[in-house]
């Protein structure tokens, strides 16, 4: 049984060395790695990477420049969020704001070590830092390096955790899969089968705004609701209070987005919404979509936010360039919203809300079980790593 005795045993009279990232570990551009279509489908067997959160985008059937991972897994690094995974599958990458990060002596330094080591590090990038993080940063970090052999049991001890959470992680995805399944089946519906009305007739539609951070007196004492991707990242899809606050003397015009509406995102990370229950501000990245007053008793507002799943697929399949990706928006006003009796609406709302409290709430049901599990993991993994400092 692994405890907290066990691993003081371990490493009881350890040596160490401290060595810099960048001299133990070799990187790779990922260039020679890079998807030429965006044809993605999950029946497809190549996963493609990219940078950010959702890190798998899609799978493609192209059969040239695939990284071989499953023989010699590799830490997949993004420059510039500094987000890593450990990777044992075969891939190819969406673009190069990432780094392969190999060991430079697989003999001397145990890469998934390194790869432990790398997840008890605190994120120190700044929302307006978008330099390269692994040469300028990371390359320059100090490691702990014990022998290979500790190194190994380290190793295997935090597999063991690891292994607990991904088995309940897969139990998730189905799960998932399955709430994908019936939601697009119940929110599908048949041109004739209902009224359909566009976007910017059914919502005002308003974008967010940051107050300057130079004015100390926009944030001073806030307490009134500014949301960040960040809030949805951390507390979940409907939300009633943010990370964040501004002071009142912030607000343009006076007035805030009026409670109950959706935020979503139609810059940068495209596609991620919530619905808000408070009144409330939101930064620039998010649309803010609330019911004009001739719709509000047509719609039920979680119905309205389970269809911006269908609002979120179409603006990430709608997205143009310039310097970073953002939604057609003369598309996104035309988009199609359904009417559909109340009733209707709330017994699809009453179905998957049960699918939701399964698979997304954080206070019970499986995603529950793996915070414990992480919290687990991570109590032991700090303890395996809390070396003598140099």
């Amino acid at each position: 049984m692994i405890d907290a005795n066990t691993i003081k045993s371990l490493l009881k009279g350890v040596d160490v060395e401290y060595k810099n990232l960048g001299e133990i570990t070799r990187y790779e551009q990922p260039t020679k790695y890079l998807v030429d279509s965006t044809d993605y489908n999950d029946d497809f067997k190549i996963p493609v990477l990219t940078a950010g959160k959702t890190f798998i985008l899609g799978y493609t059937n192209e059969i040239a420049g695939i990284y071989k991972a499953r023989n010699n897994p590799v830490i997949i690094f993004d420059d510039f969020t500094t987000a890593h995974k450990w990777v044992n599958f075969d891939f190819k990458v969406k673009s190069t704001a990432m780094k392969i990060i190999l060991s430079a002596d697989d003999k001397k330094y145990h890469l998934k070590f390194v790869y432990y080591w790398l997840n008890t590090l605190p994120t120190e990038k700044s929302d307006n830092d978008h330099k390269r993080q692994w040469i300028s940063n990371y390359a320059n970090k100090t490691i702990p390096i014990p022998s290979y052999p500790i190194q190994n049991k380290i190793v295997n001890i935090l597999d063991t955790f690891t292994a607990l959470t991904t088995e309940l992680t897969t139990e998730l995805n189905a799960r998932l899969k399955q709430y994908n399944y019936y939601r697009d089946k119940l929110l599908s519906f048949a041109e004739d089968e209902v009224e359909w009305k566009t976007l910017d007739e059914v919502f005002y539609l308003k974008n967010g705004y940051t107050p300057s951070k130079s004015e100390p007196k926009f944030w001073d004492n806030g307490n009134i609701p500014w949301f960040r991707m960040e809030d949805i990242r951390k507390n979940g899809m409907i939300l009633n209070d943010s990370l964040q606050k501004i002071n009142k003397v912030a607000i343009k015009g006076g007035k805030l987005f009026p409670a109950n509406s959706i935020i979503i995102a139609t810059s940068a990370t495209i596609g991620e919404h919530a619905l808000i229950t408070v009144p409330y501000l939101s930064n620039q990245r998010f649309t803010n979509l609330n019911l004009k007053e001739e719709y509000k008793n047509k719609y039920d507002i979680r119905f309205v936010f389970y269809y911006c799943f269908k609002l979120s697929d179409w603006c990430k399949n709608n997205t143009t360039l310039s310097s970073f990706a953002s939604v057609d928006m003369n598309g996104f006003k035309k988009f199609k919203f359904p009417i559909l009796p109340l009733s209707k609406q709330k017994q699809i709302v009453e179905i998957l809300d049960k699918f939701d409290t399964l698979t997304n709430s954080i206070a019970e049901g499986l995603p529950r079980e793996i915070e414990l599990r992480q919290k687990q993991y991570e109590y032991y993994r700090n303890l395996l790593l809390d070396f003598p400092k140099s």
